[in-house]
């Protein structure tokens, strides 16, 4: 970042979503009704205690409406941030009826942006009971376990393959929506708890499986999912395609690039990653940036509030289109993308309708730049590792305790979501998380 604009470039990744100001932040804590049946808790995945952090606030009481939320969500910061609120809580206020729902997810940030600026302690380890647990992975999922056997008394590591731990929260998820600095503070919430987070450490490769499985009393796989798979198409291999997570990453940690000033960019795919890769884009001055999606937009996975975000952003969407060949400038770079369009048929074993090709139906984009947002691949060769049974590279769990058919080994997270089983939501891994610890300490204190 030698240019003499870097800062002015990187100033576009500054949070969109600026914190309520005090006045406002009283006036929406005191439209709340507080009902005693909360159906707004009832719709949180983590079960915060809605009405009580709400009414914390409107008492001044800002370090107990911190503790309210971050008790029930490990992660309550980034889920203030990123979680899709008006499916969840305030999609079940009970003012959608009379008015507007309260601001929760608004609420919700700004008390742990209390607690970020002030810093109190919140959590106290517990007593230690002997017991040691391995997780691997630091994401949101193994971070929920490890605050919660971490307060249960356990001796607890995190193998983190990454510089950072976080996961999805420190790498994957646009500045923008969420600074790193959240992600990092619920690090060290956890890691002030006694976690010992073992960064730039890969399970099979700096330390052995067996190694683990012989110094722990049960391990936890939090591993999350891998790169990008291919598109499958020609024209892959050229300058100018890249991977979105590896995208979103280097710019989340720091290091945007101008190198996409002026270009025309082609996003494949139309979940949440494949919109962050898109205003990312956007915001690293990309002249255009098309959205290519082979089914409708009806079907599209990303949240209603990230696609109303990209098209304030200006991004541009293509249904029912698939690429069929990446087009070389002669000189080993990107110039076009030919596609190829799509009509639905009958519903696959997703529930969506399946994409049938048009024939000669093919048609040329103008690109400079791909980005393949179709999902990630799985680490099976870990998974196997483990010996644990999978479908896919989706763990097998028993779904009360989420233990593996290893009995000594729990799996939490993306790496048993997947084939119909659950919504890969930031909030339902940090449940995940927190589950799977008290399942673990229940079976550690029947053999007591």
């Amino acid at each position: 970042m030698d240019s003499p604009d870097a800062s002015v470039l990187w100033k576009i990744f500054d949070e969109v979503e600026p914190d309520l100001k005090p006045k406002e932040v009283m006036e929406e804590a005191n439209r709340c009704l507080f009902c005693f049946d909360a159906p707004c808790t009832k719709a949180c995945p983590t079960n915060i205690d809605v009405p009580l952090f709400i009414k914390k606030i409107t008492t001044g009481n800002m370090k107990g409406s911190a503790r309210v939320i971050m008790d029930a969500n490990p992660m309550g910061a980034t889920c203030a941030r990123v979680c899709p609120t008006e499916e969840l809580c305030e999609g079940a206020c009970v003012l959608n009826d009379a008015s507007l729902p309260i601001m929760i997810g608004d609420l919700q940030r700004h008390t742990t942006n209390w607690a970020m600026k002030n810093n109190p302690q919140l959590f106290e380890a517990g007593k230690p009971n002997g017991k040691k647990i391995a997780i691997i992975g630091g994401g949101p999922a193994g971070l929920s376990s490890a605050r919660e056997l971490a307060r249960f008394g356990y001796q607890v590591t995190i193998y983190e393959k990454h510089e950072k731990a976080g996961g999805l929260n420190t790498y994957g998820i646009v500045p923008f929506r969420l600074p790193q600095r959240v992600a990092l503070w619920e690090v060290e919430q956890i890691e002030q708890l006694g976690v010992s987070i073992r960064t730039n450490c890969e399970v099979g490769k700096d330390v052995s499986v067996q190694s683990i499985m012989n110094e722990s009393d049960a391990v936890i796989l939090a591993i999350g999912m891998a790169n990008v798979p291919s598109l499958g198409i020609p024209g892959e291999d050229l300058d100018g395609v890249y991977d979105a997570i590896r995208l979103i990453e280097k710019v989340k940690d720091g290091k945007p690039t101008r190198q996409f000033i002026g270009k025309k960019a082609v996003v494949v795919g139309a979940g949440n990653t494949a919109i962050d890769a898109a205003t990312c884009l956007k915001r690293l001055g990309a002249a255009r940036v098309h959205i290519v999606y082979r089914r409708s937009e009806a079907e599209m996975t990303a949240y209603p509030f990230e696609f109303r975000f990209a098209k304030e952003d200006g991004i541009e969407f293509c249904w029912q289109t698939q690429p069929k060949r990446i087009v070389s400038d002669g000189d080993g770079h990107v110039a076009k993308l030919e596609c190829v369009q799509m009509k639905l048929g009958d519903e696959d074993a997703s529930g969506r309708h399946r994409p049938i090709k048009i024939e000669n139906s093919d048609f040329i984009m103008d690109a400079d730049v791909i980005v393949k947002a179709i999902g990630q691949n799985r680490y099976k060769s870990l998974i196997d590792a483990f010996g644990l049974v999978h479908s896919h590279g989706v763990v097998t769990v028993n779904p009360e305790t989420f233990q593996t058919s290893n009995p000594k080994v729990f799996a939490a997270g993306d790496v048993i979501f997947g084939n119909g089983k659950g919504e890969a939501m930031v909030v339902a891994a940090a449940e995940q998380g927190k589950r799977t610890a008290r399942a673990i300490h229940e079976q550690m204190f029947s053999k007591i």
